[in-house]
C-alpha cells in the first residue's frame, strides 16, 4: 500500500511542475495544426490527381 501512496504522491509533484498551456497559446497552436492538416490534405488530393491522371494517360 505504501508503494502505490509513493507512486501518486509522485504523480501528484510531477503535475504540479508540468508548465500548461494558456488559452491564447493553445487557440494558436490549435489553429496551426487544422491548417497544417488541411494542407496536407489538399497535398495529398492533388498528388492522388496526378497519379491517377497518369495513369489514365499511360492506359
Amino acid at each position: 500500500m505504501d508503494k502505490i501512496k509513493s507512486f501518486f504522491h509522485g504523480v501528484k509533484k510531477e503535475i504540479e511542475r508540468v508548465r500548461w498551456p494558456n488559452k491564447k497559446s493553445m487557440v494558436k497552436d490549435s489553429i496551426a495544426v487544422l491548417l497544417f492538416c488541411f494542407f496536407l490534405g489538399i497535398f495529398f488530393f492533388v498528388i492522388n490527381f496526378v497519379v491517377v491522371f497518369v495513369k489514365d494517360v499511360l492506359r
